[in-house]
């Protein structure tokens, strides 16, 4: 819906106002409808507007309420917010639009940091308490939208984006050795509150900061399902389970159309995507725009899966658009992409997001898509490994699974000074599976996968790639009532039929069969994966780019290794290592990092 960002002083100063404007004019793109700057005190906000809901200017950004004598920036959308407007009114609120940023004040003014248990949505939002000089922070249970965080001497900066924060200035850019050592044993997901610069951190999901005059803050996380088994489900047998995850699917897809313009989908052809669209057709939409990308084939590699998407769109009378993109324009897409990116993303779906949300954005300005799905119902072929072992033995198990490195790897590969004197990502996944609920060992690797891994890789690549087009992406199956429901759902249910076997029971009654059965895909960007002429030419570039050898985060001789067999190094998981090694010196590069 928008970018924010702002500044809050600690030190009886004014607040930087040309640094705020700087880092608003850097959230542009995420809002081009409109922008906005207030300040008051010691703290500054401000605002780039996509209009999605009221699209008069009674929404526009930063807003008050005198009466309560607040002031907020909001990002995102909150699906409830007529009912809960309803219920506001019967409280005694008033009006003066109808936008769910007013719902958002009111909601805080009768409810204060609880708040959020009301909100049913994606959101970051910053309110000031402009009587106290108390700043209130939040972001949505899944981390669905993002929001970074720079202290300085005397100062917090925040920001929709990490280079937001970089227009403002005054960041540490140095590299953090422990985020740089999860990047490259997780396929360059950096887990929050960490980014790989070690002057920028991310609030949390589902986390309320309250920021204090003098500084000091409290953190609380309002929401965590338990990964256990609930009571209230006892009886239930696979048809339940399957009428139980339709049912909450319908909901989540219907909420998510909330919208004073119209909405499409973003239609890979999996099941996940394919599932929106047949529950939207179901629900009564017509003339529903959808969208696919493809790409040119390489190294034997299919690059489209335009049979599937054209059989769902077929099949639901849909008005579908394709794109298809040849190998040649993969280079210059790939620095567009890059410089979306908040922090670097390996995937190749990025830059197939990326193009695609341009075509979107011609067209619609909200779309619905089936990102989550993999996670949340135990999509990927490496959980049936975890679900055999016990509980205390699945930090390792996962570790063995899913890691792309080891440590001993990593000092093969790091020079010395950046390589922490600990394995930092197995010792994290050690505290997160000995954290309390994950009644199995599936449990607590989907309870990882879910709200860590999840967040800062494809839900945030996601983000970064739509919105830098003034594109919103909505994900249904992060809706959190589904998400509570599916982590309460038996393990055996989303291993079978290969994964997401609860999942497809509730697809067969509603799709063709073919697009259930078909074997799983992705978006393959196929230049990429085999480092095609241009894509191999920006990489080389960067790494023997003066700022790379001067920065000297990698050994000279594992990156001569690199570059002389480039299709042939792969990770564990069968990543491209030079591709993963390069992204970071490409984004550092693009972002002007030294």
């Amino acid at each position: 819906m928008c970018g924010l960002s702002g500044e809050i002083r600690f030190d009886d100063r004014r607040p930087d106002i040309a640094a705020v404007e700087r880092m608003t004019d850097r959230l542009a793109a995420r809002g081009p409808d409109g922008r906005g700057l207030w300040s008051q005190g010691a703290v500054a906000l401000g605002h780039r507007r996509l209009k999605i809901i009221d699209l008069s200017e009674n929404g526009a950004q930063p807003m008050s309420d005198s009466e309560a004598r607040l002031t907020g920036v909001f990002n995102g959308c909150i699906y409830n917010y007529q009912e809960l407007r309803e219920e506001l009114r019967g409280l005694g609120h008033r009006f003066f639009s109808t936008s769910d940023t007013e719902v958002l004040l009111k909601a805080y003014r009768q409810w204060g940091t609880r708040c959020v248990d009301h909100l049913v949505g994606m959101f970051v939002f910053v309110i000031v308490e402009n009587d106290t000089g108390r700043v209130v922070l939040a972001r949505d249970r899944l981390g669905i939208k993002p929001l970074y965080l720079s202290y300085g001497p005397g100062r917090l900066r925040f920001a929709s984006t990490l280079p937001a924060l970089l227009a403002g200035g005054g960041v540490d850019t140095s590299i953090d050795p422990v985020a740089l050592h999860q990047y490259l044993s997780w396929s360059a997901t950096v887990a929050t509150p960490r980014t790989v610069l070690a002057g920028v951190r991310k609030l949390a999901p589902a986390t309320v900061r309250v920021v204090e005059p003098d500084g000091t803050y409290r953190d609380h996380r309002y929401w965590q399902p338990s990964y256990t088994r609930r009571p209230q489900d006892a009886g239930m047998d696979a048809a339940d389970w399957r009428d139980a995850v339709l049912d909450a699917l319908r909901t989540a897809v219907r909420r998510r159309m909330v919208a004073d313009v119209p909405v499409g989908v973003l239609l890979s052809g999996g099941l996940d995507s394919s599932l929106i669209v047949a529950l939207l057709a179901e629900q009564g939409q017509r003339d529903l725009a959808t969208f696919s990308v493809g790409f040119e084939s390489e190294g034997g590699e299919e690059g489209d899966e335009f049979a599937y998407s054209d059989l769902v769109a077929r099949h639901f009378d849909t008005e579908h658009h394709q794109l298809m993109v040849p190998s040649d324009r993969v280079s210059g897409a790939l620095d567009g992409a890059i410089a979306a990116m908040s922090e670097p993303q390996i995937s190749h779906d990025a830059v197939a997001f990326h193009m695609l949300s341009e075509l979107v954005a011609k067209e619609v300005s909200v779309v619905q898509c089936g990102q989550g799905a993999d996670e949340v119902f135990g999509g990927y072929s490496w959980y049936p490994e975890m679900a055999a072992v016990p509980r205390e033995q699945e930090p390792e198990t996962y570790a063995d699974v899913y890691f792309d490195r080891t440590h001993a790897d990593l000092a093969r590969i790091l020079r010395p000074e950046m390589l922490p004197d600990h394995d930092a990502s197995r010792r994290f996944v050690h505290e997160h599976m000995g954290e309390p609920g994950a009644e199995t060992a599936l449990d607590a690797a989907l309870r990882l996968e879910t709200h860590v891994m999840m967040v800062d890789d494809p839900v945030k690549r996601l983000d970064n790639m739509t919105m830098d087009w003034g594109l919103e992406a909505r994900v249904p199956f992060l809706d959190h009532e589904l998400v509570e429901l599916a982590a309460a759902c038996p393990p055996e249910l989303k291993l079978a039929q290969d994964g997401k076997g609860v999942l497809k029971d509730a697809g067969r009654t509603l799709l063709p069969h073919r697009v259930i059965d078909r074997p799983k895909g992705y978006f393959p960007v196929p230049a990429i994966r085999h480092m095609a002429g241009p894509v191999l030419e920006r990489v080389r570039e960067a790494l023997t780019a003066p700022e790379a050898r001067a920065r000297g985060l990698f050994r000279e001789e594992y990156v001569a290794e690199l570059l002389a067999a480039p299709d042939r190094h792969r990770t564990k998981r069968g990543a491209n290592a030079l591709w993963q090694v390069a992204l970071l010196e490409l984004w550092l590069q693009t972002h002007d990092i030294s």
